[in-house]
């Protein structure tokens, strides 16, 4: 019986990995727990924020939470351009799902010392 329904079950169309889907990489987790620590940050707080992270790769990595609505990107007109980042709605939704990844390291890392 479980046999059959393991042959008809697919990873993919559940919520879990839609989930993974949006979150996936070594940064953006990361970046959205800093957006959620923080509140509003620019492009180079980010940077300093995760050290070892190419400008590229950290661009990639904003443009891709916004195109999921993770994140929202707001540009201001002037000379030099200023670009800020928040949490959108639906960003800060997921925080709660974060967080408690967070709880459960604070609570297990001594435990695996």
């Amino acid at each position: 019986m479980i046999k059959n329904y393991i042959e008809k079950a697919n990873f993919e169309d559940t919520g879990f990995s839609y989930t993974l889907s949006l979150i996936s990489g070594k940064h953006k987790m990361v970046i959205l727990y800093c957006l959620m620590e923080f509140e509003v940050v620019r492009f180079n707080e980010l940077k300093r924020y995760l050290k070892n992270i190419s400008d590229k790769t950290l661009s990639t990595n904003l443009k891709e939470l916004e195109a999921d609505h993770l994140i929202v990107r707001t540009e201001y007109p002037q000379i030099p351009p200023k670009v800020e980042y928040r949490l959108s709605d639906r960003g800060k939704s997921l925080m709660v799902v974060l967080d408690q990844l967070c709880v459960w390291g604070e609570n297990n890392r001594s435990a695996n010392r």
